[in-house]
């Protein structure tokens, strides 16, 4: 057979007289086939050659795009087929892609930088575990379709990321774990039960032959174990020599590596101690602890098919008096869909008719439904309750409000905060000083003449390795952080959680924040001969033909036939009710069109209306921003942790004073511009104090943006919203003290899991140097070690939520008939 060389590009074994070689003076650099060559042009003329030297598999072969997949391709340029994985965020489009063809960290360096390097791409992250990317480009300056033929160009796939699809790679992963951790322990069982006769003389007169039979046994139980269970370490360790960056999976490959070389090596040619009982045991507790903890993660809904499991395939569209049932993915803006009892909306939008409460916990974290009717904006993942809607579409597919929750946590999972990343550094740097303790340790006891030097060594690798170390910060992180959410606070960047714990001082807007940021009626005061119902009844009479912020405080009375109504901008309404003139607007209107004086009142707490009939003051409607329910206590309890608070409004001083005298807040300041608001928290970080600003309004971007967190109600703006650290996704201000204490008790946690992971580290080195543990205790050990860290974690997300925060109360009815509305 004809001598082969290896493709330079792909490893694929090409002969000579069959390769191309570009350059004779560089005759390494041979190719298989035109594309490999053009793949390794492209990678060199934007000076990425470094790929080649940190990659840890042969790539894959590039395949030459026929017209067909262009076509193909090009289709997803179609706003149509953009709809389900494309959204728009600031300066561009954002796009969930799912990535083929990745065998190691390298692969991800290429893809990202040569990603970003073309035109109209402002960013493009690989998150590696999951082969999911993150696209954001200009839709002005470049194609969708062309950089998904530039990915396919460099030898990769990229297709649309659909949650169904990730789902059913994640269990196809859980499924080969599974397999490898029965292979593992099955191993495990039968290598012990060959080993421990042995070690412990439970047979008598043993002969060689016996020992020599059960060596062989034990090395065909244990080569599935290496091959197949231990896989993934052999193949992350190649991946960390080559990257240099040094994990866990390299002394525990080298650890399971030599003691399977070396007792495979002691059954052909003979020889003292046989490990093949560590190797196996080793394997299955340190993947047994491993799974435990991508379980745990799993169960916690870290994945976003989690969530995107709320949304449904199917709806119901109503076409004139017909029905049909159509795929989710083919409604549009403008449909009318009918939400039967039960369902679960796919779409967001506004409801046309029906009257149902909908459970929004997906969304909010709140798990008592809400009531809702005609007018009321409904999200995609809420489930209907009793009652049939109607339901005008107005967002689907990757624009709801569901699919943004989704794309934050994506965000959030690909951050790694300070802390974490600290861990990682500390766990990299354990790991390069072990690799040079192991050999010392068996040089020593080699000079001292010790037989079982080598078992020493094993012990050493196996004992120290830092897996609780690697573990002990991002499961912590991950529990605390998904609590969080479904209790109704969404952590948006990663270093949010840990930040919130630093926090001395919470500044707060108050329209939208503090108060609920719309118009409520407080009272009527009756000053003539008219009930209170007939006084309603004029007013909503007449302002039923305003669109003043005003006007929709009476939008729930019903109203009195009021005819001949005039709108005055500024001043007020006039109209005719049972033939007499009826006028409501301020004080200044009144006295104008009645020729009555009317005497200002002295207990004034907001807006004053008066309501006038056949020229006679009848009522005097007080109207005001309602302080939400939740305000009070929440300061309160702020206050009780030694956390000051602050409000900062643009709002009239005198109104600003009374909520603050209300709430009991340190310290207030009314008539305050967005740059009159960064300043004061610029001197306050001056003063050496950790801020958290809450708002919800684009007036509150520059003051959240000098915040060392910035909080946003589930209310506020969509950009407000995105620039924000976390989220209220049901406007309940109480989830701040929740975060607050979250961040510090996860703080406690990791504190805890570091000073448990390098403790045993430190205490367990010596102890193996010294010869005092076996290779099978070390093995027991270090999984153990890395199980309390794990468990600890996760009692932290149970813990976190306990205690229930306290949802709003439901609508109450006033005495006068009005329903008032609930906090949102």
């Amino acid at each position: 057979m004809a001598e082969t060389l290896p493709c330079f590009h792909c490893s694929e074994p090409v002969r000579p007289d069959q390769a191309i070689v570009p350059d004779p003076d560089q005759p390494e650099r041979a190719f298989c086939c035109h594309g490999c060559r053009a793949v390794f042009e492209t990678i060199h003329n934007e000076g990425l050659d470094s790929f080649y030297q940190f990659r840890t598999a042969p790539a894959v072969t590039p395949r030459t795009l026929s017209q067909a997949d262009i076509e193909r391709i090009r289709e997803l340029d179609h706003p149509v087929a953009q709809e389900a994985f494309v959204a728009p965020v600031k300066g561009g489009q954002e796009a969930q892609l799912l990535i083929g063809g990745i065998t190691c960290a390298a692969c991800i360096w290429l893809l990202e930088r040569h990603l970003t390097a073309l035109p109209g791409v402002l960013s493009f992250t690989v998150n590696h575990s999951t082969q999911r990317a993150r696209l954001v480009w200009s839709s002005e300056e470049t194609r969708l379709s062309d950089l998904l033929i530039a990915i396919h160009e460099l030898g990769y796939t990229a297709s649309p990321y659909h949650a169904d699809e990730a789902e059913l790679t994640l269990k196809a992963e859980n499924r080969t774990a599974i397999i490898r951790l029965l292979v593992a322990g099955i191993g495990t069982m039968q290598s012990m039960m060959l080993a421990v006769p042995l070690y412990f003389e439970m047979i008598g007169d043993v002969t060689p032959e016996f020992t020599q039979m059960f060596r062989w046994f034990s090395l065909l139980v244990a080569t599935p174990v290496v091959l197949y269970s231990a896989r993934p370490f052999f193949s992350n360790a190649i991946r960390d020599v080559r990257t240099r960056h040094l994990t866990m999976d390299v002394p525990v490959a080298i650890a399971i590596g030599l003691a399977y070389t070396a007792s495979a090596w002691v059954t052909f040619f003979g020889g003292d101690e046989v490990y093949f009982e560590s190797v196996c045991m080793f394997t299955f507790f340190l993947s047994l602890g491993r799974f435990i903890e991508a379980r745990a993660r799993y169960r916690a809904g870290l994945t976003g098919a989690a969530l995107g499991s709320y949304q449904p395939r199917v709806a119901t569209v109503l076409r004139g008096e017909e029905s049909e049932v159509v795929a989710a993915h083919q409604l549009r803006a403008g449909d009318r869909i009918r939400v039967k009892p039960g369902e679960t909306l796919a779409v967001d939008g506004v409801i046309l008719a029906g009257h149902s409460t909908l459970n929004e916990a997906a969304l909010t974290g709140e798990y008592l439904p809400e009531s809702h009717s005609a007018g009321d904006e409904v999200f995609a993942g809420s489930i209907n309750g009793e009652g049939p809607l109607e339901v005008e579409v107005l967002r689907t597919g990757s624009r709801t409000r569901l699919s943004g929750i989704l794309r934050i946590l994506d965000r959030v999972q690909s951050e790694k905060p300070r802390i974490a990343r600290m861990a990682d550094r500390i766990a990299g740097v354990f790991v390069s000083r072990v690799l040079i303790i192991a050999p010392l340790v068996w040089f020593g006891w080699w000079l001292a003449g010790a037989d079982n030097a080598f078992d020493i060594t094993l012990s050493v690798l196996v004992v120290t390795c830092p897996c609780a170390l690697s573990l002990a910060t991002p499961t912590a992180l991950t529990s605390a952080t998904l609590a969080l959410r479904r209790m109704g606070f969404l952590p948006t960047r990663g270093h949010t959680l840990e930040t919130l714990g630093d926090i001395d001082t919470v500044v707060f807007d108050k329209t939208g924040t503090l108060t609920e940021g719309r118009l409520h009626l407080l009272d009527v005061l009756q000053l003539g001969d008219l009930s209170s119902g007939q006084l309603l009844a004029i007013a909503a009479g007449l302002e039923q033909h305003s669109e003043h912020p005003i006007a929709e405080v009476f939008r729930t009375t019903r109203p009195a036939p009021v005819a001949d109504v005039k709108n005055h901008l500024g001043q007020g309404l006039t109209g005719t009710w049972s033939g007499k003139p009826v006028v409501i607007g301020h004080r200044a209107f009144i006295e104008s069109s009645t020729d009555t004086r009317v005497i200002p009142p002295d207990d004034s707490q907001g807006i004053d209306l008066w309501l006038a009939v056949d020229g006679i003051v009848q009522a005097r409607l007080m109207i005001d921003d309602r302080v939400r329910d939740d305000a009070a206590d929440t300061i309160r309890t702020l206050q009780a942790r030694d956390i000051r608070t602050i409000m900062l409004s643009g709002d009239r001083s005198n109104h600003v004073t009374r909520v603050a005298r209300e709430l009991g807040i340190d310290e207030a300041v009314g008539g305050a511009a967005p740059e009159d608001k960064l300043k004061h928290l610029q001197a306050l970080s001056e003063q050496g104090r950790k801020i958290m600003m809450v708002g919800d309004g684009l007036n509150d971007l520059p003051s959240m943006a000098g915040a060392s967190v910035s909080v946003a109600m589930g209310s506020a703006t969509d950009l407000t919203q995105l620039k924000a650290d976390g989220i209220l996704l049901g406007g309940q201000l109480n989830l701040l003290v929740r975060a607050i204490d979250a961040s510090r008790e996860t703080r406690r946690i990791i504190r805890q899991n570091m000073m448990w992971a390098l403790g045993y580290n430190l205490l367990a080195l010596p102890l193996a140097a010294a010869g005092l543990v076996p290779p099978w205790l070390a093995a027991i050990g270090m999984s153990l070690s890395s199980l309390v860290v794990v468990l600890n974690a996760l009692r932290l997300g149970r813990e976190t939520q306990t205690r229930p925060v306290q949802p709003p109360e439901k609508p109450k009815m006033t005495s006068r008939g009005q329903k008032e509305a609930p906090t949102s």
